[in-house]
Formats: C-alpha cells, structure tokens, sequence
C-alpha cells in the first residue's frame, strides 16, 4: 500500500491511498489541474482512479470533486448525509447519474484490493467521517478536522502502519489573531480543528511499535507553521505518557501545495 498527500491545508485537501491495481483519493479539494499533476507524480492519471472518498461538503476538501469526477466518471464514496449536503448546495454542478455510492460509518466498503472502513469525527458539518483504508493485514488512516476526540476515535484509529492526523493550528497564534470572534470560537469547539497540542496528545494512545510514519495534515495558514506543529506535537508525544519518545519515529507534516514522499506500507 502506499500513501501520498498531493494537499494538505486548510486551504485545499487531497490525499492519495492505492495498491498495486486500486487508487483512491481522499477528498479532491483542489482544483482538478492539480489533482492529475500531483496524480503524474506518482505515476498516475485521473483515469486511474478507482473511486474518490469524500470526508465532508466543506469546499476545501470538494473543491475539484465535480471536474475530476465528471472526466473521468469515477465513483464517489460519502455518507447520505454528505450527498444530500453536496447535491443541496449545487457546488459540483451537474453530476452523471449513479456516480455517488453511499459508505455508512462503521461499516466496512470493499473497493478493488481495498477496505475503506468510514467512521464518525466531530466537525462542523452534515455527517462527516475519516477513513481507515486496509490491504490484508497492512492498514493507513487519514483523521482531520475533529474538534475532539474520544474512546471511539482512538479505537478507529489503534494498530496503524500510517496515519495522516490533522495538527490545525496553534491556540495561542488562533486567540490572538485576526479572525474575529465567532470563527475562532468554532475553530476551537468540539466540532471545529484538532490544535498542534491535541494532535500529539491523541498520538501519544495511537502510537506502537509497528508504526512506519505520521503525517501531520489540515495546518491552518493563518494559525500555524509546518515548525511549530512538528515541534509542538513532538514535545508532546516525547513528554507525554507512553513509552515512546518523538524519535523513534518518523514524523514529517504534509505540505499545502507539494506532494509529500511516498509513505510506504
């Protein structure tokens, strides 16, 4: 399995997940141009693609889901309620008839060589969800856009290889910035973004022996820096408690607009 994030930020969202003859993304909110050059990067087109996992209708993560769909006619997995709240809001334009196929949280859905296992977050929006994608036994998670996290997250996400886990921002950096009041209220809510220091302390219960990589993934560009975020959730994991330190593993922060390496499993 191999896994690639083409964007990631708070300004557009498209992660790639394949095997050798199956590849998704998850979420294609950038523009379609910019999906296939970051899909070329990895040796691929759009019409290699499998289907396309949809977290939520948030347009940095849809962004470029009605041109990339409508070239290549490629399946769109989402929970009804994403649909509804994509098909509601007319942002894709018109869509070719039987392409959305519905994935229920906590419900395995086989896609080729893969299993795409949807289960449910915090976020501000219709029913959203993050994936945990597998072959066999070798298993990869993309978690963003959380205001919390509980028991049922942690569960969904034990026993990784890899894992890109949102780090959106610095709390300090959001409280006093610009944005006014009721957006960083949201941003720091339970339905809004995981902080740098929430994100390591959720790691600090994911981490084992046999995890190959993280990616840190969703930094605001307001609110963060790729440093401050790998230092901040570092500390954490390092100062937290479990029996690891920060480097006995690889952590590196996927990029805004720049594909990062290729995490294999």
């Amino acid at each position: 399995m191999r896994l690639c994030s083409i964007a990631s930020g708070s300004s557009g969202n498209c992660i790639y997940v394949g095997s050798d003859t199956t590849h998704l993304l998850v979420d294609t909110g950038i523009s379609g141009k910019k999906v296939e050059f970051g899909l070329n990067s990895l040796d691929l087109t759009t019409g290699d693609l499998d289907g396309i996992l949809v977290t939520h209708e948030h347009s940095d993560h849809i962004k470029g889901l009605g041109v990339v769909a409508r070239k290549c006619g490629v399946p769109i997995y989402a929970t009804a309620g994403t649909i509804r709240a994509m098909e509601d809001s007319g942002s894709l334009g018109k869509m070719p008839e039987g392409i959305f196929h519905e994935v229920i949280p906590d419900q395995d859905c086989p896609i080729g060589d893969l299993t795409v296992h949807p289960f449910r977050i915090s976020h501000d929006a219709a029913e959203p969800v993050a994936y945990r994608i597998g072959q066999g036994k070798r298993e990869v998670g993309i978690a963003t856009d959380m205001g919390v996290y509980d028991d049922y997250i942690v569960e969904n996400l034990k026993g990784l290889d890899a894992l890109l886990l949102e780090a959106n921002h610095d709390v300090n950096m959001l409280q006093v910035g610009k944005y006014p009041y009721y957006l960083k209220r949201r941003i720091l809510g339970d339905k809004g973004h995981l902080s740098n220091e929430t994100a390591g302390q959720l790691l600090c219960q994911l981490l084992h022996d046999n995890m190959k990589q993280i990616l840190l993934g969703h930094l605001s560009r307001e609110n963060n820096y790729e440093a401050l975020a790998y230092e901040t959730v570092c500390a954490e994991v390092t100062m937290g408690d479990n029996p690891y330190k920060a480097k006995d593993f690889r952590i590196d922060v996927a990029h805004r607009d720049t594909a990062s390496e290729v995490v294999e499993v």
